[in-house]
């Protein structure tokens, strides 16, 4: 069998990712590894024999693939955040990370590691496969021929012995302390307001104009005085419907259709009047919605605003959704591939209108290989410009930081003329996955046998009780700060803390405690930098230990 593995590398990959799945579903205590079990599966394959190992290209081609996948999505997020507070939750998180690597070199010297495991115990303490592969990356262009397996397993050691506890240690922190501190989570997604943070789902209601103060008003005026977080979908005026749009007035006893959150959907039946008993959306005479997929690569990349539907094509966009989240679309919102809109025109128009946004959901299937193949020939390029440290010698990006940064302005930017460098939702989480799950894979069974080799001579208990008290460290570093001295919401401190962790069972282990949308909001602001962040610490944890 295990000549059948050797001779046989595809069939040595398959083997290893499926029954890393079938591990990475086992839960503990609520929490699972994911796909993260495809490592482990991996060293204990690579472990039977030295020659039982993938291709280098397989964990390279992986890497690059989930790297630019994950900076394509988080670009548009990363780049918003930093118009807000994002600037001050991102300079925090570099400062633990700062911490976390001073505290990595503190263990170095004293439990007498190498440099190499250093480097990789900082990655698995802070559960960063990118960063792993940065420091392996290093490892090679310093070794040059001469590098050894055993020498460039060494950081594979030190990120598996620390990871398990990389996940769990700050779950167990986040938990300790929301409960020490007694968080609220609801009252304080009710205080962010701004945030566009709502427990509920989005709603639909028919409000009657009964206020005199209402009388007259136009619909965009009103919007911009009382920052309305709602989208206003159908007018009744005399009997006889009409889209709501911006330029619209209002008149007493007209009926208004509204969407959005509850408590913001009430805002505005206390100052309109009250709501109607007879729901407006039931009556599709005139005016019905119909549901459809953004696949015509024409509208994907351009916001509403740049739209301007009402005007060109006689329909608003009441709703949309991304994967499996709802959104309350407005102006500045910008349509990905992939996205469904529930779109509101006059019933004759549906058709004309389910053309031009393209509802295929065939073509959501497609890559657009030009673009994908431009994009990451770009972040290859980037990754291999050397960057000097004055004082310690130069680094690079390499496979994983520089098509993360391309990717990162390439996601922010959408669209340049005919190219979008976006991905549809879909196809993106599948070459994600595809990509990690090549990468884990084919670090694992390279690494395997020097693993064990190296557990065997002793070592991995100091290894493991090192990470426990970094990864423990950054937490309460991060909460402690975070929270009682910046007065950041809990909801979105845990939410950072899963993005610096870069973790998402942290992500889904904050949401399950919050019920809110807190956490995604500081996961996707920090996230990127923090990636790149730790990128950058591991590699120069690697130089100045050698």
């Amino acid at each position: 069998m295990l000549t059948l593995l050797i001779t046989n590398p595809l069939l040595l990959l398959f083997t290893v990712s499926a029954i890393g799945y079938i591990f990475g579903r086992i839960k503990l205590g609520g929490v699972s590894l994911g796909v993260a079990a495809v490592l482990f599966v991996g060293l204990a394959f690579g472990a039977l024999d030295p020659n039982l190992k993938l291709p280098e290209i397989v964990y390279l081609l992986g890497l690059v693939l989930f790297v630019y996948t994950l900076g394509l999505s988080s670009g548009p997020g990363f780049f918003a955040s930093l118009q807000r507070k994002g600037l001050r939750d991102n300079l925090l998180v570099l400062g633990v990370i700062i911490i976390g690597a001073l505290l990595t070199v503190a263990t170095h010297f004293i439990i007498g590691v190498s440099a190499p495991i250093s480097a990789g115990m900082f990655a698995g303490s802070l559960t960063n496969t990118p960063a792993l592969a940065g420091v392996i990356e290093q490892l090679k262009r310093s070794g040059g021929d001469t590098l050894s397996d055993a020498l460039l397993a060494e950081p594979v050691v030190g990120y598996s012995v620390t990871y398990p506890m990389g996940v769990l240690g700050m779950i167990l922190t986040m938990y300790i302390l929301q409960r020490v501190w007694k968080v609220d989570y609801s009252a304080e997604a009710r205080a962010q307001p701004d945030l566009g943070v709502g427990t509920e789902h989005l709603v639909n209601r028919t409000v009657r104009v009964t206020k005199p103060a209402m009388d007259g008003r136009n619909l965009g005026e009103l919007v911009r005085t009382y920052r309305w977080k709602v989208v206003f979908g159908r007018i009744e005026h005399d009997g006889f419907m009409h889209i709501a749009t911006s330029d619209a007035y209002l008149k007493l006893n007209d009926l208004v259709t509204v969407v959005g959150h509850g408590d913001a959907v009430d805002q505005v039946i206390a100052l309109m009047g009250e709501l109607a008993p007879e729901p407006l959306e039931l009556n599709r005479h005139t005016l019905d919605y119909r549901r459809i997929f953004v696949s015509n690569p024409a509208v994907a990349g351009r916001s509403l605003r740049d739209l301007d539907l009402p005007r060109t094509q006689g329909a608003i966009i009441t709703r949309l959704r991304r994967g499996d989240s709802e959104v309350l679309p407005h102006g500045d919102t910008v349509l990905v591939l992939g996205d469904r809109v529930r779109v509101l025109t006059r019933r004759e128009n549906l058709d004309a209108i389910s053309k031009y946004f393209g509802d295929s959901y065939r073509h959501l299937s497609e890559i657009d290989v030009v673009s994908l193949g431009l994009g990451l020939a770009l972040g290859l390029l980037l990754g291999m410009v050397p960057i000097p440290l004055p004082g310690i010698g130069t680094f690079t990006l390499g496979f994983a930081g520089g098509p993360l940064i391309v990717a990162l302005i390439l996601g922010w930017l959408e669209r340049t003329g005919p190219i979008v460098w976006s991905l549809p939702y879909s196809a993106n989480l599948t070459l994600r996955q595809v990509g990690l799950t090549l990468f884990l894979a084919g670090v694992g069974t390279r690494s395997g046998y020097s693993f064990v080799s190296t557990f065997a001579q002793g070592g991995g208990l100091s290894i493991f009780i090192a990470g426990v008290l970094i990864t423990c460290a950054v937490a309460l570093t991060l909460l402690v700060i975070g929270h009682k001295v910046l007065n950041i919401p809990m909801g979105l401190c845990v939410g950072m803390l899963a993005g610096l962790q870069t973790q998402p069972a942290l992500l889904a282990f904050a949401s399950e405690q919050t019920h809110n949308d807190l956490p995604n909001i500081g996961y996707a602001t920090v996230y990127p930098l923090a990636t790149i962040g730790k990128i950058v610490a591991a590699q120069m944890i690697l130089v100045l230990l050698s």
